[in-house]
């Protein structure tokens, strides 16, 4: 493992910072997530990178900081601190892209991570040094890095496909892509050096993406378990949280309109005063 580059710590401490306020400050964390009407409906684009500062909770946080920790080392050392920088931002701001894409006509999906910017930094790495090893948390074992990435590859198109478990794999790929097409514009002889094994991950990749923007009914799915789960992604369960908020207000605002304000409780006059504060 490449000692790790004084840029990625500085991004972790940030990105630590940022999340805890966020774990404890829920204006200042609505006021920064990813949220689709927020960004194509109010044009609040910087949501489409404040939002990979903010983390749901501490196991959140906590793997996506130890994940980049061990990957960013190799590629900043590569590429130097510019390069480094351009592929962690590229590639947060293309996963949220595609995950914007695949969402458009879904107003209050939401989501937050730095998971698209890890994943493109890893998928920078195996653009580098495609034969380099990887090894998963606490398992004293490593497999060729390219064989990992087009396991990832092919889960994330899985994932994305049928939304059978809880994890924003749309983010991922699209970071993914992005990280491993920008190292191989810096260093365009990784390509010609490793052009085949490179071409195993990119080709599914790409031809998934080409499916899914010429014929998006491809992503309509009719399973049990998207029936059951389909707010429940492992970036924004808060959501649920969240509905049953909603509700609660639209309660409020109709007990207003029959029996006016001085019918509310204590309560109730708090949860309405919180809910205004958000929203502003």
């Amino acid at each position: 493992m490449a000692p790790t580059g004084i840029i990625s710590l500085i991004l972790i401490v940030i990105t630590s910072i940022v999340s805890y306020k966020g774990f404890y400050n829920r204006a200042f964390f609505a006021r920064y997530e990813f949220e689709v009407e927020k960004i194509l409906l109010y044009r609040d684009y910087k949501r489409i990178v404040t939002s990979g500062f903010l983390h749901i909770n501490w196991t959140h946080l906590i793997f996506n900081m130890l994940s980049l920790y061990f990957v960013s080392g190799v590629v900043e050392i590569t590429l130097g601190t510019a390069g480094f920088l351009t592929i962690y931002f590229g590639s947060l701001i293309g996963g949220h892209l595609l995950s914007l894409f695949i969402h458009r006509n879904q107003g209050d999906y939401s989501a937050v991570g730095a998971s698209g910017a890890v994943f493109g930094v890893l998928f920078a790495s195996v653009a580098l040094y495609p034969t380099m090893g990887i090894g998963m948390f606490f398992i004293p074992i490593s497999i060729p890095s390219w064989l990992f990435a087009l396991v990832f590859v092919l889960f994330s198109i899985y994932g994305i496909r049928s939304k059978r478990n809880n994890v924003g794999h749309d983010a991922h790929l699209g970071g993914a892509l992005i990280g491993m097409l920008l190292a191989l514009i810096m260093r365009p002889q990784s390509f010609i050096q490793n052009y085949t094994i490179i071409l195993i991950i990119l080709v599914p990749t790409i031809v998934f993406l080409y499916i899914i923007i010429t014929r998006p009914h491809a992503l309509l799915v009719d399973n049990l378990f998207f029936r059951r789960h389909q707010d429940a992604t492992i970036d924004h369960r808060y959501n649920i949280e969240r509905a049953d908020q909603q509700q609660e207000v639209d309660r409020i605002l109709d007990k207003i309109s029959k029996k006016g304000m001085k019918s509310l409780t204590a309560k109730e006059k708090e949860t309405l005063k919180s809910y205004s504060k958000k929203v502003r």
